[in-house]
């Protein structure tokens, strides 16, 4: 007995951590620094890390009361129902909710191209098909509303990811608000802002609930997480915010207490640590200017905590650097065999990412001056 037919669906490729990289060199894990999978390079927010380890006794009862504590806080902080918030096990979990409660067989979903794996995996999973619109490296990966109308063909779910990985553009809100007045009726617009702490704008959320200008929407869901500027990748939590005529949907189509015990009081104690993520995209922010003047090589602009960088042979430069102690994401599962991915770190480790990359830059252009030479 096999497993259904699984061929046209990708497998995510997460960035390789440091004791598996340590493991396969045979070198010190403390010789490496890892930049390669967007964390924080502050770690957890102090107040989520008390509240886990308050909390690791109560671990036997199952989290209803902390997931409706979250919820509310999450909805407060956003100023909407508390229906319209949707707890999950990471932003995949909330895309993964989103997908069931919108897919039908065959139905199909708009995704940018590069982008994020696990749209495309999620939808096939409820048996969705994909579809994709291009987003262009020679236009600096720009995000509007026509990039995206190009390719739509009626498509159920539209997804923007603003700020985009692995690139960190943006589509502005007027766009994203076009975008959904231009789509049909029953295409719900969903914007991935899973960044969007570190971008310097409004969220989308603007749209959906009428403010700053804009008529409120109901074709528009936002995703966000807290594995990025809140630190807590490791305890997998997300949230969607969905329009008003959704918020019933999510008793039928979420699993029984979508996000655990410890994530919800990590959550809840996060969500009011405003000075950690401060911190953390102050931090950011000094890293991707730091990135951008520093490095011999194109940086585009970006407003993630990540930055992209042009190095002509992703593969070779990333392993370079990861034998040299800096582990950085080769970009050719995105579609960008030239383009590596580099994290922001602190000041330390982004320098160190910048002397490794210079030298490394360097050691292979005059390798290839020297083979030029000799052929």
């Amino acid at each position: 007995m096999k497993p259904r037919d699984l061929s046209d669906h990708v497998a995510y490729e997460a960035g390789r951590g440091i004791e598996e990289v340590a493991r396969e060199l045979g070198r010190d894990p403390s010789e490496f620094v890892k930049l390669a999978s967007n964390e924080n390079p502050h770690g957890p927010s102090p107040a989520a890390a008390v509240a886990i380890r308050e909390t690791a006794s109560s671990v036997s009862s199952y989290p209803k009361a902390a997931h409706a504590d979250l919820t509310a806080a999450v909805a407060e902080r956003w100023a909407v129902d508390d229906e319209q918030v949707w707890l999950a096990n990471g932003g995949d979990g909330a895309i993964d909710y989103l997908h069931r409660a919108a897919l039908e067989p065959d139905d199909t979903i708009l995704v940018p191209d590069p982008g994020f794996a696990y749209y495309g995996m999620s939808a096939r999973f409820h048996h969705g098909d994909v579809r994709e619109y291009a987003l262009e490296r020679e236009a600096d990966f720009e995000q509007t509303a026509d990039t995206v109308l190009e390719s739509y063909d009626g498509d159920r779910i539209v997804w923007v990811t603003s700020p985009h990985n692995p690139s960190g553009s943006t589509m502005a809100l007027e766009e994203i608000n076009r975008l959904a007045d231009e789509t049909d009726e029953e295409t719900l617009v969903v914007v991935d802002e899973a960044y969007g702490e570190f971008a310097d704008g409004e969220s989308a959320l603007s749209l959906t609930e009428g403010r700053n200008g804009f008529d409120a929407r109901d074709d528009i869901a936002v995703l966000r997480t807290f594995s990025k500027a809140y630190g807590l990748a490791g305890v997998r939590l997300g949230y969607a915010v969905v329009p008003d005529a959704w918020a019933d949907a999510y008793a039928r189509v979420n699993t029984p207490f979508a996000a655990s015990e410890l994530a919800c009081r990590a959550g809840l104690a996060a969500i009011g640590d405003d000075e950690h993520v401060e911190r953390t995209v102050e931090t950011s922010l000094e890293s991707r200017k730091t990135m951008r003047e520093e490095i011999d090589a194109h940086v585009w602009e970006s407003e993630g905590n990540f930055v992209l960088v042009d190095v002509g042979d992703a593969t070779a430069v990333a392993e370079e650097m990861q034998a040299r102690g800096v582990i950085v994401r080769d970009c050719s599962s995105f579609g960008l065999p030239g383009c590596i991915r580099i994290t922001c770190g602190t000041d330390d480790e982004t320098g160190r990412a910048v002397e490794t990359l210079n030298a490394v830059l360097d050691d292979l252009a005059r390798d290839t001056d020297s083979e030029v030479a000799n052929t």
